[in-house]
């Protein structure tokens, strides 16, 4: 052993509180994520036991507590996490140079049919799905939905502005409203869709939406 080596400094003391965040707790808080998502897009906020999500994403309840102070503090991270990825997802279309603007929007319903065909037609919206469970739900959760629908709304009213600009859209819509009921319309349609487990509702919604903007 060397003999200039420090001496050891005393272990500082362990903070109170939470115990400290493991190596791995960003893939651990990922997978309750995963997780949380599949089974409220399933089964709703009510009806889905926290036991199930903990068993499904390997992780303990002691664990989860150390990430999440409630399952209401859960569900809101989970409507912060499906807000982000469907913002993306909706980019992604509405954003796209390649295709006019109508299209993109077509291309972005399309896009939603094969998920839900994807997974059965099992899953529905998450935003869609706490929204009609507002009843149970903390408070504060509805101004957190109304402003991701909000969001939701302003993206595709965007959209459809380029579309007036380029001569696609009748110059009498109004962008901001045909938006507001683009998403009223298309949640309704994804709940019946999950219903029938059928992609029909979709379809049906799509076609005369569409045929709408050419009136």
């Amino acid at each position: 052993m060397p003999t200039d080596a420090a001496p050891l400094s005393p272990a500082p003391p362990r903070p109170r509180g939470r115990p400290a965040t493991p190596p791995d707790a960003a893939e651990a808080r990922q997978r309750l994520i995963r997780a949380g998502l599949i089974f409220l897009t399933e089964r709703g906020y009510g009806a889905t036991a926290l036991e199930d999500i903990l068993r499904s994403a390997a992780i303990t309840k002691g664990a989860f507590y150390h990430y999440f102070d409630s399952k209401a503090d859960f569900a809101e991270a989970l409507i912060s996490a499906y807000h982000a990825h469907f913002a993306r997802r909706l980019d992604r279309r509405l954003l796209d140079p390649g295709l006019a603007p109508l299209v993109r929007l077509r291309a972005f319903t399309e896009d939603a049919e094969s998920g839900m065909a994807r997974h059965g037609f099992r899953r529905g919206c998450l935003i869609g799905n706490l929204g009609q469970e507002m009843g149970a739900l903390p408070e504060p959760f509805r101004a957190r939905l109304t402003d991701v629908l909000a969001d939701w709304q302003a993206r595709t009213a965007a959209c459809l502005t380029l579309a007036r600009d380029d001569g696609t859209l009748s110059p009498h819509h109004d962008p901001a409203l045909l938006a507001e009921f683009f998403w009223t319309g298309w949640e309704g349609a994804v709940l019946r869709a999950k219903l029938d487990a059928s992609p029909a509702p979709l379809r049906r919604f799509r076609q005369q939406f569409f045929a709408l903007l050419t009136q």
